[in-house]
């Protein structure tokens, strides 16, 4: 009966000592797949050189008006949606271009009317907001 004592004992410390592993492991695995998958650095911050570089950086360069329009003014100014001047329509752009691209770029960095500031592009730069500005006018005479 002995050995079926120390038999029982060894099995329990082994279970025992294997449930612990198991847990680091799942501890482990937990803290893996709950950790972040990033840093926000706060513009204006130091963030260290590992920081992300701007959007216009990111993509090698200002983005085209056409590019900026087809990504994010077509939904309005290619549907009219809201009232938006659709590309191409001289009567809705004719107007608005009446009175300056100064006036026009104000209107699309601030926003106008339904228009929300910079239209759906948060990301774009003022030049690329220009740029789509322009693209949208001069697609418009």
């Amino acid at each position: 009966m002995n050995k079926v004592m120390r038999a029982l004992a060894v099995f329990g410390l082994g279970a025992v000592l294997a449930g612990s592993v198991q847990a680091a492991t799942d501890e482990d695995a937990i803290l893996d797949r709950i950790k972040p998958i990033g840093d926000v650095c706060v513009e204006g911050q130091d963030c260290g050189s590992a920081a992300a570089a701007a959007p216009e950086a990111a993509t090698g360069g200002a983005r085209s008006g056409e590019d900026v329009y087809n990504a994010s003014c077509f939904a309005c100014h290619g549907t009219g949606a809201a009232g938006a001047p659709m590309l191409g329509n001289a009567s809705h752009w004719g107007p608005r271009a009446e009175q300056g691209m100064d006036t026009l770029l104000s209107h699309a960095i601030n926003g106008l009317n339904a228009m929300p500031p910079r239209g759906t592009c948060a990301s774009c730069s003022d030049d690329e907001i220009a740029a789509a500005v322009e693209y949208m006018v001069e697609g418009s005479k």
